[in-house]
């Protein structure tokens, strides 16, 4: 049995994409260990198909975080048995990269995203400086990878002359009960509470949007998004949930009356995105106000599974999610495609691409 060992910097329990991608691997013949981090607030892991293992670490961001956690990772990673290190997005493909060198191993690239052109770091250009330099340094000694849309593909071919494959982040099917009209209308935000995510626009539009926003998730952005919801004045409009557990989360999506996935254009990543949750509020059947950028027109125009805005200005936003809110016939039409839309992005269909990958290997 070929053993892999897929490496992150998350602590695991809400990746959903790598909770997918090692599931149908393990379920395939692999052996499969799935290597993340553990914080204090991290809750115990569930029992998976595959091994996971976290590493805890004494600094929790910034410069010295990234490198204890690649000390700790490359001498988890020296003393374990495997056949394949796959080093997901560049935080961690230096110790996969020296490690497979010392070990005569396999090596495999999963570009999650294009991680050098993320607004956090295009912002701050001494820190985008020394990622561009890992990148630069790492990227080309990775010949089998892949990634999520067709942009990053040609952007590091452009970059660093490799070819890799387009394994798309498309959810598993579930039965949503959701094929009719849901009657409470409320707004959903699910994901990376980030920059880059349009919180500062998002936030102030609600004002103006006779409906609630549940945002579920955490990440860079959750503490100024408090305070943006202090200083606009929406407490009783705007909630945090912060994690909920993947599970629990496909129970609640599908309840939503409209969703939203809006980026900044602020760096090439955000411009040229592709992400989990525009495929998981397809999967769950609910419309959604979502960013005019090239990777989501494509397929919107093909399904007209969203309302499409040009820009992500607090005018804007808040017209889109009342046009929503209020236009039924249009809300009905857009709901019918994504029901149809959802048959055809799905993980079923998409984890052949990745079979194939590995066999290949």
């Amino acid at each position: 049995m070929k053993r892999i060992i897929c490496t992150v910097t998350n602590d695991l329990s809400y990746d959903q994409r790598m909770q997918r991608i090692c599931t149908t691997l393990s379920n395939n013949g692999y052996e499969v260990l799935l290597t993340g981090r553990k914080r204090n607030s991290s809750i115990p892991l569930k029992q998976q198909p595959f091994h996971q293992k976290r590493l805890y670490c004494f600094f929790d961001k910034g410069f010295l975080f990234y490198a204890e956690y690649n000390l700790r990772l490359f001498f988890l990673l020296l003393f374990q048995k495997a056949d394949v290190i796959c080093a997901i997005d560049l935080d961690t493909i230096l110790p996969v990269y020296f490690v497979s060198i010392i070990k005569g191993i396999t090596r495999v690239y999963d570009a999650h995203e294009l991680f050098t052109e993320q607004k956090e770091i295009v912002t701050r250009p001494r820190i985008q400086k020394i990622w561009l330099q890992i990148e630069k340094f790492s990227v080309p000694k990775f010949k089998n990878g892949y990634t999520v849309n067709q942009f990053i593909v040609d952007e590091l071919n452009r970059r660093h002359k490799v070819s890799y494959g387009i394994i798309r982040n498309l959810p598993v099917k579930y039965a949503t009960g959701n094929e009719i009209i849901t009657k409470e209308k409320w707004i959903i935000y699910q994901g990376a509470v980030n920059e880059g995510r349009s919180f500062e626009t998002l936030i102030p539009a609600m004002r103006k949007v006779n409906a609630k926003l549940l945002i579920y998730g955490n990440g860079n952005f959750f503490e100024q998004t408090k305070q943006l919801i202090e200083q606009y004045q929406v407490k009783d409009k705007v909630e945090l949930k912060g994690y909920i557990e993947p599970g629990i989360l496909k129970q609640v999506t599908p309840s939503a009356y409209i969703a939203v996935t809006l980026f900044e254009q602020t760096g090439l990543n955000q411009y040229y995105s592709l992400s989990n949750r525009f495929f998981d509020y397809i999967m769950s059947i609910v419309p959604q106000v979502c960013v005019n950028y090239p990777e989501y027109k494509s397929i919107n125009d093909e399904y007209h599974i969203a309302l499409m805005v040009d820009d992500t200005r607090e005018e804007t936003i808040a017209e889109a999610l009342n046009k929503l809110l209020t236009d039924d016939v249009l809300y009905k039409e857009i709901k019918s495609n994504c029901a149809k839309a959802r048959e055809v992005f799905n993980w079923e269909s998409e984890e052949k691409k990745l079979l194939q990958f590995y066999k290949n290997l």
